[in-house]
C-alpha cells in the first residue's frame, strides 16, 4: 500500500490516500474545502491513474467531511464510519460554523462498520480500531502489513484529541489510546488526523499525557 497526504482546508486536516497495488484507492478523511482543493485531488487521481472505491471517516467532525459531498457528485462514493458518528454527521453544517466555515450537510453514510471490522482494498487490509473519546464513535483504521495506523483526532505527535465537545470524554481517550493504539507494535507509523507522523513506540515514551507509562 502506497500511502499519500494532503492538507486541506483553513483547518489543516490531513486527508489520506490510501492506493493499492492494484490501482484502487481509498480516501480517508476528506477534508477537501471548495473546487481549488477538490480539483487537485481529483487531478492526483488521474495523474497516479488510481480509482478511488472506498471513502473512510475515523469521525465525522466537519472538517473531516467538507469533501464528502465532492466524493459522492464526483466518484460515486458515500463513506464509511462508526454509527455513533451520525449526530455529528448530521449536525456538520452547524458545527463548522463556529469554526468560520459554510459547508452543505454531508451525504449520508454508505455503511457503518464497528472497532474490529476489516475493510478490504483490493489486497489491502485495514481494521477498524474502536477508539472514543475525542467523539463518541472514533475509529482508528490499522494496516498490520504496512506498519501504520491511522488515528484522526485520537492520538496525534506529542498530543491528544481535544475532549470538549460532543460525545467527547477524556478519561475515555486515555483508555482507548492505551487498549487500541499502545497495544500495536512500537514501530508502527501513526498518520494523525493533523500534524506530523510520529511512531507508537515514540508516544509511549514521550506523549505527556502518558509519561507515567
Amino acid at each position: 500500500m502506497e500511502v499519500y497526504s494532503f492538507v486541506f482546508s483553513p483547518i489543516g486536516v490531513n486527508t489520506y490516500v490510501l492506493a493499492d497495488k492494484s490501482g484502487v484507492c481509498a480516501v480517508l478523511d476528506c477534508g477537501c474545502l471548495g473546487n481549488e482543493e477538490s480539483d487537485r485531488l481529483a487531478l492526483f487521481f488521474e495523474k497516479k491513474n488510481l480509482k478511488p472505491v472506498l471513502l473512510l471517516n475515523t469521525h465525522c467532525h466537519p472538517d473531516h467531511l467538507f469533501g464528502n459531498g465532492m466524493m459522492l457528485e464526483r466518484f460515486g462514493l458515500r463513506s464509511i464510519f462508526h454509527e455513533e458518528e451520525e449526530h455529528n454527521r448530521k449536525n456538520a453544517a452547524r458545527y463548522a460554523e463556529i469554526f468560520g466555515v459554510t459547508m452543505d450537510d454531508p451525504p449520508e453514510a454508505d455503511r457503518f462498520i464497528e472497532g474490529g471490522d476489516t475493510i478490504n482494498l483490493g489486497d489491502t487490509v485495514l481494521k477498524a480500531l474502536f477508539v472514543p473519546g475525542h467523539t463518541a464513535g472514533s475509529l482508528a483504521f490499522y494496516n498490520e502489513n504496512d506498519g501504520v495506523v491511522f488515528t484522526g483526532d485520537a492520538l496525534f505527535e506529542g498530543a491528544i484529541g481535544r475532549t470538549d465537545l460532543h460525545g467527547g470524554n477524556y478519561d475515555q481517550l486515555i483508555m482507548s489510546i492505551r487498549n487500541e493504539l499502545f497495544s500495536l507494535p512500537p514501530e508502527t507509523i501513526i498518520c494523525p488526523g493533523h500534524g506530523g507522523e510520529s511512531t507508537i513506540g515514540i508516544e509511549i515514551e514521550s506523549n505527556p499525557y502518558f509519561n507515567q507509562i
